[in-house]
Formats: C-alpha cells, structure tokens, sequence
C-alpha cells in the first residue's frame, strides 16, 4: 500500500513537472525573435495607395472587381473621376487630386486613362509605378488616333460613333457614345450579352475631340510600368498595345481579353498591380 502510495505520488509530481516543462517551452521566445519587437514578416509589404483611372465610354464602376481584390488585401483604394474632356484637362484634373494624397501611389490607367496618367504622373515625386490596362502610353506630341494606327493595327472605333452636342463645346467638337449595337463588338466581347447592354447604357461619353489631343512629356519615361495586353481587344488594337507596351520598357502580361480586362479578369489585373506595387 505504501508502494502503491509512493508511486502515485511520484507520478503526481512527474505530471506536474511536464506540464511545467511545456509552458516554458510555450513561453520561450524563438530564436528569431525580438522581445518587444513588432517587426513584420518578410514578406509584409508597406501597401502604397492605389489610383484607378477609367477610360472613355466607361466609368469608374468598371473597377469594382479589381477595388474589391485590392481592399481586401489592404490597399487604399481610389477610383477617380475622369472628365474625359482633354488630355491636358483631365491630366491637371488628376494632378490635383493626387495633390490631396500622401505616401506613395501606384497610378492605374485604362484605355483612355492611360493617357491621363502619362501625363499627370510626369513630376510627381509619390508616383511610383505606373499600370497600363488594355490603355494608351502615348509619347510627347502623339495622339489617339496616331498611336491606334502603331504596328500596323486598325480600330473600327470610330466606324460606330453616336456624335451629340455639349454645352460649351468647342465648334465641331461632340460628345462621342459607342453605337449599343456595336458595344458589346468593340469593347466588351468577353462579358455576357446582359452584361455588355447595362454598361452600353451608362457609358460615359468622351469630347470627340481628345483623340486628336497631342500628349505631354511621358511619365514612363522616368517610372517603372506595367502593361496588361489584351489580345482580343477591337478597341485599342493588340499590336498597338504591344508597340506601347515595349516603347515604355513596361513589363507586361498578354492575355486572351477584351477590351475591358478589368472587368472580365480582374484577378490578372490585381496581381499586375501588386507587381507594380512591390507586393507580389
């Protein structure tokens, strides 16, 4: 009995001295850690802001996707206004918004977008990157048109142009709307027939007069950028993507889309701009 005593006590103690042992392995600091530190891990990236520019014939809704990737990976996220009246105006526009913010930003332009950010980029020391969508990277003194027509592509926009007057507008200028018929043609060919017919009707029309509008000194000529091609593109031809893509230096990604890839494939698009951002 007294053996049988002594065993069980024995044992009590032994439990105890392993219990012990494993809270102070628990509470022992790793060898790589810090005490006090709050460093963050390796891969943690310090998110700069992002500034999504939308096109001619869209509006900043065509971003909802990609903003909803991006917030949830925790980025600031903005998708900006676009006038889309001038090159010049819309990239002074822009400019002051960027004003506004502080730290560093990746700018994100689409079609038409991408001539804004060439231009309100140029200058600014918290532009970082800079992320062309299925956009135009225009050089100093071209226009729309010119870089439609570079590597040989051909864009049957304006074939299908619905021209209607604006208040203020200069004499011949017009607001131009894609003919709906030819919407889903031109600019969305991977969306659904439903999908295409809803952002046919709230387009957001362009002053005619922007793409004969000469750009300014080009921002990718001082930024790093990043280029989506979109190989299925019957707005912005593929082969002028390509010639824009390669003139900036940009590092690029081809993909089988439309001309609204951040619609149809708003996952390559994040991930493009994480590239941009230093955070992939």
């Amino acid at each position: 009995m007294d053996a049988q005593r002594f065993t069980q006590r024995n044992l009590r103690r032994w439990g105890l001295l392993c219990a012990l042992g494993a809270l102070l392995v628990a509470c022992t600091p790793s060898p790589n850690a810090v005490a006090g530190s709050d460093e963050q891990p390796a891969d943690a990236c310090d998110k700069p802001t992002v500034v999504l520019v939308h096109g001619a014939f869209a509006d900043a809704s065509g971003w909802a996707g990609v903003i909803a990737h991006l917030q949830h990976e925790g980025y600031t996220v903005y998708a900006f206004a676009n006038p889309l009246r001038s090159i010049a105006g819309d990239a002074e526009y822009l400019r002051s918004f960027l004003s506004t913010l502080t730290g560093p930003v990746v700018l994100v332009g689409h079609s038409y977008g991408g001539a804004v950010i060439t231009n309100a980029a140029t200058g600014n020391p918290n532009v970082k990157a800079l992320v062309y969508v299925a956009a135009y990277a225009l050089d100093e003194g071209e226009t729309l048109l010119a870089a439609n027509a570079l590597g040989g592509g051909q864009s049957e926009l304006g074939d299908h142009l619905v021209l209607r007057p604006f208040p203020g507008a200069a004499t011949g200028d017009a607001d131009g709307y894609i003919d709906p018929a030819f919407f889903r043609q031109l600019f969305a060919g991977d969306l659904s027939e439903m999908d295409a017919a809803v952002l046919a009707a709230s387009q957001r029309p362009a002053a005619a007069a922007i793409f004969a509008n000469p750009s300014g000194p080009p921002a990718w000529k001082d930024l790093p950028s990043w280029y989506l091609i979109a190989s299925d593109d019957h707005t912005i031809p593929p082969e002028a993507q390509r010639v824009m893509a390669k003139r900036a230096g940009a590092q690029d990604v081809e993909i089988p889309s439309s001309h609204v890839a951040m619609i149809s494939h708003p996952d390559v698009v994040t991930e493009l701009i994480g590239e941009a951002a230093g955070c992939r």
